[in-house]
């Protein structure tokens, strides 16, 4: 999960310039609209993973493609939704958001397989949504500020389907081997965004190439190690260590962005923090109480 955080770094980090080619980081980088960088994201990914999956014998479309088909959908709305937010918003807020899936996570859970919600993760939940009012504080504050509050409303759907798509992660444990889980995403969004890409393309030039091909080679392996990692245990063990990534995403905001989010800002992204650590961490020891009865 660690190198998962990361790899996911790499990717936002080099989706933020393509976004926003303004910053003299890299000059003279054209604009790229979301949906193109999903398509070139997941045609990468897809060529990676199809190899694999014939190296190993495996069948490309799996075995309970309906949750597949689940993990693949939920994804592609969350990760093109996310990608939008990247260009909208500062990286820090625009990450933050996304680590509210924990949240969701565990809430489609109570509906999906019955788990039981307790007072201690309503109220880490409350806790978070509070960090998320913050950091939408000088929007509703001051008339001149750059954050949009209908961006803050995006990166929440999209923290919404990240949670649908873990979850169904979860369902595909004893079933699918990791690869069948990665691919299914870019099968998904290769045609949508294909189709989408006829009616709004960028055609890259130059270092573009490259920086498009370093986003879709990290999107695999970040993705590959995501799902081992939530296979391999219980989610709430190895949820905490995505948070991590928001430590990237605020210094790489400050120093190379030059993004001065202000003290409430800063301080919502620590009440988010801290309402999904306490709620993961609950959980943990939750599910470890109940292996041990």
């Amino acid at each position: 999960m660690l190198l998962s955080g990361l790899s996911f770094f790499v990717i936002n980090f080099f989706v933020k310039i393509l976004g926003n080619p303004a910053h003299p980081i890299i000059p003279n980088l054209q604009t790229y609209p979301a949906h193109e960088l999903v398509f070139f994201r997941s045609l990468v990914s897809f060529v990676i993973s199809a190899f694999i999956i014939k190296q190993k014998g495996l069948k490309l479309l799996g075995n309970n493609r309906r949750w597949l088909l689940l993990r693949g959908s939920a994804g592609m709305i969350a990760l093109t939704i996310f990608f939008v937010t990247l260009h909208k918003l500062p990286l820090a807020i625009a990450s933050t958001l996304q680590y509210l899936s924990p949240i969701f996570t565990v809430l489609i859970a109570q509906q999906l397989f019955k788990e039981k919600v307790t007072p201690l993760q309503i109220i880490s939940s409350l806790i978070a949504f509070i960090g998320v009012l913050l950091i939408g504080a000088p929007s509703l504050l001051e008339t001149n500020s750059v954050i949009d509050p209908f961006w803050l409303i995006m990166g929440i759907i999209s923290a919404i389907f990240s949670g649908i798509a873990y979850n169904a992660i979860g369902k595909l444990k004893n079933s699918e081997e990791p690869i069948n889980i990665v691919i299914y995403f870019p099968m998904i969004a290769l045609p949508i965004t294909g189709i989408w890409c006829f009616f709004d393309f960028t055609f890259p030039i130059g270092i573009e190439w490259l920086i498009l091909l370093i986003i879709g080679i990290f999107t695999q392996i970040a993705q590959i190690l995501m799902t081992k990692a939530f296979l391999a245990t219980d989610t709430a063990i190895v949820a905490p260590f995505q948070y991590i990534g928001a430590i990237y995403a605020l210094l790489s905001g400050w120093f190379i962005f030059d993004e001065t989010l202000g003290l409430i800002p800063v301080t919502g992204i620590t009440f988010v923090l801290i309402g999904v650590l306490i709620g993961t961490i609950f959980r943990k020891k939750k599910l470890a109480s109940t292996k041990i009865s």
